[in-house]
C-alpha cells in the first residue's frame, strides 16, 4: 500500500473539483462580509468629514476672516481664496488639502450652505449618501434634525 502512494503524481478530477467547490464556499461566505464593511467605511469616512475634516477648516477659515464662506464661494473657498465678493481680507489657506476633499466617499460634492437652512448662524454641510438624493434617509448631516439621517 505504501508503494502505491508514492507512485501517485497528481490530483484526480474529482479532488480538484473538491478544491473548487471548497473554495467556492469560503468566497461565497466571506465577500458578503466585506461588501457591508465597504458602505460602513464609506459612512464613517462622510461622517467624520461633515462633522470634523471639513468643519474644522471652516471654523479655520471663520477664525481668519470672521464669516464663513457664502454658499456662493462654497466649499472650493477652503482651497484657494474666493474672488467673488465678500473677498476674504486675511484669507490663510488653504484650509483643505487637495480638492479630493470636497467629495464624499461616492464621488459627489459636499452640499454646503452659508448661512444654513438649518445653522442660521452658520452652516449646513452634508452628504447625499449612498443613493446620491438629498433626503433619502440616508444622508450625513451636520444638524440635528430630531430623527437620523434627514435633511
Amino acid at each position: 500500500m505504501r508503494l502505491h502512494l508514492l507512485n501517485q503524481k497528481g490530483l484526480t478530477l474529482i479532488e480538484v473539483m473538491m478544491v473548487v467547490i471548497i473554495l467556492g464556499v469560503l468566497v461565497a461566505l466571506v465577500v458578503p462580509q466585506f461588501a457591508g464593511r465597504t458602505q460602513q467605511a464609506r459612512r464613517a469616512a462622510a461622517q467624520a468629514d461633515v462633522n470634523a475634516n471639513i468643519a474644522m477648516a471652516l471654523e479655520l477659515y471663520y477664525l481668519d476672516n470672521g464669516a464663513y464662506p457664502t454658499s456662493e464661494q462654497g466649499l472650493s473657498a477652503l482651497t484657494r481664496k474666493p474672488d467673488t465678493p465678500p473677498t476674504p481680507l486675511s484669507w490663510q489657506g488653504p484650509y483643505l488639502k487637495g480638492k479630493a476633499s470636497l467629495k464624499d466617499p461616492w464621488a459627489q460634492p459636499y452640499v454646503y450652505g452659508s448661512p444654513g437652512e438649518h445653522n442660521p448662524d452658520s452652516y449646513d454641510l452634508f452628504s447625499t449618501g449612498p443613493d446620491l438624493q438629498k433626503g433619502g434617509g440616508d444622508d450625513l448631516i451636520n444638524w440635528d434634525s430630531g430623527h437620523a439621517g434627514t435633511p
